[in-house]
């Protein structure tokens, strides 16, 4: 999915450092990441601020002529547009949250990982999985999308519901699409949020009864529906529900899967868990696969002259066997490896130790991997939902039976998966 989804987590965005941990646009169609923090009733006046009058002029000039341009094309009656839109406002607090941190800002992966994988969100997403669990159970055997897989990144984007965020959907895209703050790629991202501002439109008129083109007809539409789709809660960068969605995202890979007739990201944790399952499925995940593998310490010097940054398959298994990256078991279907065949790249996650000093941990980012960098662009979130994962019992291995499961129970490690664990089964990688 060419979604843009943000996170409020480490905030997800288009077009930077993928294993940055702070704010990056997912550019894939689904959403994603926990929400700011609640603000409270003196805060909310802050987050309803609007500037100068010339700002706001230039600002309702702009969002007329999109309104204007997605009635035209899609012959939907301009009066309920304005309308919808009639109290649409800017928000400066926002342009404030997806300003880049600072030159003197030092990315760190322990810091992130502590933040999200914690007790909180642990006991939360076991408990998550319980009320949910015949549910999961069908959609992970439906999907391929393993249920811890699908638990860990509801978890790390919004604490299973707690925080989707406090701004109005409409002014947040209408804010970032024109009124981006001055940053070199402005241009790029107000663009984005234009295109985000359209989704909108669309999911929220299609949810109201509407088939675009409409042939200028209202006639079918339950405005109340469509106010009330336009003014719902997202995050700082419009991503909505349980899972962080995009409004793009919703579009192209949100489901209905509690069978209501309705898809309901906020509500409905089946809906939620259905569109992140068909989201990783339609990304490219493969099922009974291992994510990542941590680099062996003799090779942590070749993996350092092969990290690019860059999410994409380049190098084989093989290869980095033998560059001593990776072991002969690794390559192994059998012994819960992969293919030698297989494609992978190299994750770096910097730190700074207790004496500011900058460290990394590496670790071989397989396809699984890859598919959840789709979800949000960061190498920090992705390898945070493999250790969420596994912290309910997620097995990192492939579960390819073996010729005679009878002797190696190959097969067992695929039946197994009914509830989480209640030990933690995560691996530390040494840096």
């Amino acid at each position: 999915m060419l979604n843009i989804r943000k996170s409020n987590t480490n905030t997800n965005t288009l077009g930077m450092n993928f294993h940055v941990s702070y704010l990056l646009l997912a550019l894939a169609l689904a959403g994603c990441s926990s929400a700011p923090t609640q603000l409270t009733q003196s805060q909310q006046s802050i987050v309803n601020q609007t500037d100068d009058a010339a700002t706001e002029a230039r600002f309702s000039q702009n969002l007329n002529e999109l309104l204007t341009q997605v009635s035209q094309n899609q012959e939907i009656p301009l009066p309920a547009l304005e309308m919808g839109f009639l109290d649409a406002k800017t928000v400066p607090s926002i342009r404030k949250l997806v300003l880049p941190p600072s030159g003197t800002f030092k990315k760190n992966w322990l810091a992130y990982r502590k933040r999200f994988i914690e007790p909180v969100r642990l006991k939360a997403g076991r408990v998550f999985w319980d009320q949910n669990q015949a549910f999961l159970s069908q959609v992970e055997q439906e999907s391929g999308v393993p249920a811890e897989i699908i638990v860990a990144i509801i978890g790390i984007e919004t604490i299973y519901g707690r925080q989707t965020g406090n701004f109005r959907v409409k002014d947040v895209l209408s804010t970032l699409a024109f009124s981006y703050p001055d940053t070199p790629n402005k241009p790029a991202r107000e663009q984005l949020f234009k295109d985000q501002l359209k989704e909108l439109i669309l999911m929220c008129w299609t949810g109201a009864g509407g088939k675009p083109p409409s042939k200028n007809s209202s006639q079918g539409i339950n405005s109340a529906r469509f106010n009330a789709c336009l003014n719902q809660n997202s995050s700082y960068a419009g991503a909505i529900g349980l899972p962080q969605f995009m409004p793009s995202s919703i579009r192209s890979f949100a489901v209905d899967g509690d069978g209501d007739g309705q898809i309901d990201l906020k509500q409905s944790p089946k809906d939620a868990i259905a569109s992140v399952a068909n989201f990783m499925k339609k990304h490219g995940w493969q099922p009974g696969m291992p994510i990542s593998f941590p680099v062996q310490e003799s090779g942590i010097s070749a993996a350092k002259a092969l990290a690019d940054g860059e999410p994409q398959l380049k190098f084989t298994v093989q290869e980095l066997i033998e560059k001593g990256i990776l072991t002969q078991q690794q390559g192994d279907l059998q012994s819960g490896g992969v293919e030698p065949q297989s494609k992978a790249f190299i994750v770096d996650l910097p730190y700074p130790d207790k004496d500011g000093v900058d460290q990394v941990q590496y670790f071989v980012g397989l396809n699984n991997f890859l598919t959840i960098v789709q979800y949000n662009r960061s190498y920090f979130y992705a390898q945070s939902v493999a250790e969420f994962a596994q912290a309910l019992g997620y097995k990192n291995q492939s579960v390819v039976p073996v010729e005679n499961p009878s002797k190696a129970g190959g097969s067992k490690a695929a039946s197994e998966k009914s509830k989480p664990k209640k030990s933690s089964a995560k691996k530390k990688v040494k840096s």
